[in-house]
């Protein structure tokens, strides 16, 4: 069923069928959804076709964004749909069977869809002149894929702070693990001034290398997994160090108060192209038991990366 008027899905929908309209021109950059979606290779054979892959692929994107989970969801919301939403999608007539959601989308190039929607995203949330586009590189299993008791599908995401919107991301497989995709994952996204977030798993010198090398800022938080780097960064004088963001919160039954440092690097720290590292202190208190955790980040970049630690706080919080 649609979402009812009180829910907050509607206007969602209501937008992303606003960015399906094709009364823009062609040369409008970027351009509407359906134009995009238009453009991704059909796996059908073209004797039989009812309905435009753009149609189907616009539907079930659409259903999934009000919650749909399943083949049968998805034909139950498009058929449940509104004729002005319909029409919006470039709807005309009956919409698609269950069966003919399933066997487009199965047989569809997920890889490529990746690629063609990462590209759309990171043109409509092109920064501006003075701005620098922050992308935070984390990996998460799909709710849900695992299967009688298989694993389930892990992503490697790139995804973009300020807009909340995945810029790209390559599947994870059983025999691998994230380290090996970093890079293949950000070789299709323009990275150029951009800085780069990832969690401990990503502090890897050759990771830093590779992104200096692209022209990129990163933040790389440090843990226990580089027992020397820790080690090094941990027997900095913090003492010395002033605390330059302090921030105390309360919600969900738990106070919690995180306090940042952040210093030059001095020369022999064994990370590469590292200008600055930020000690990280989170303290919270939950029932009346106290638990605390420290960890490092190493930066590399100029003014505005780790100068400003406020906006360092937004970035390494996930990670804690």
């Amino acid at each position: 069923m649609p979402a009812p008027s009180s829910s907050p899905i509607d206007p969602a929908v209501g937008h992303l069928a606003d960015l399906a309209d094709l009364a823009k021109d062609a040369g409008d950059d970027p351009p509407g959804l359906l134009a995009v979606l238009a453009k991704v290779a059909d796996p059908r054979c073209r004797r039989g076709v009812r309905y435009r892959l753009a149609v189907i692929l616009a539907l079930g994107v659409c259903a999934v964004l009000a919650g749909a989970r399943s083949f049968i969801a998805i034909a139950e919301w498009a058929a449940d749909a509104d004729a002005e939403t319909l029409a919006r999608l470039g709807v005309t007539g009956a919409v698609p069977s269950e069966s003919t959601f399933r066997r487009t989308l199965q047989r569809l190039d997920a890889d490529a869809f990746d690629d063609l929607a990462g590209r759309w995203a990171a043109r409509r949330t092109t920064p501006g002149q003075k701005e620098r586009r922050v992308i935070a590189v984390d990996g998460k299993t799909l709710r849900g894929s695992g299967h009688d008791g298989g694993d389930g599908h892990h992503l490697l995401a790139a995804l973009d702070h300020a807009h909340g919107v995945v810029l790209g991301q390559v599947e994870v497989g059983a025999k691998t693990n994230e380290i090996p995709l970093f890079t293949t994952l950000l070789d299709r996204l323009d990275i150029q001034n951009a800085v780069i977030t990832a969690d401990a798993l990503h502090a890897q010198r050759s990771h830093a290398t590779y992104l200096t090398g692209r022209g990129a800022h990163y933040l790389l938080i440090v843990k226990r997994n580089q027992p020397n780097l820790y080690a090094q960064l941990a027997a900095l004088p913090w003492r010395d160090v002033p605390v330059a963001y302090d921030k105390r919160e309360r919600g969900h039954g738990r106070i919690e108060r995180r306090t940042l440092k952040v210093t030059a690097v001095a020369r022999g720290l064994p990370f590469p192209h590292a200008a600055q590292t930020i000690q990280i202190m989170r303290r919270r208190t939950v029932k009346g038991r106290w638990s605390g955790e420290t960890c490092y980040a190493a930066t590399y970049g100029n003014a505005g990366v780790a100068d400003h630690p406020a906006f360092v706080s937004c970035i390494v919080q996930p990670f804690l």
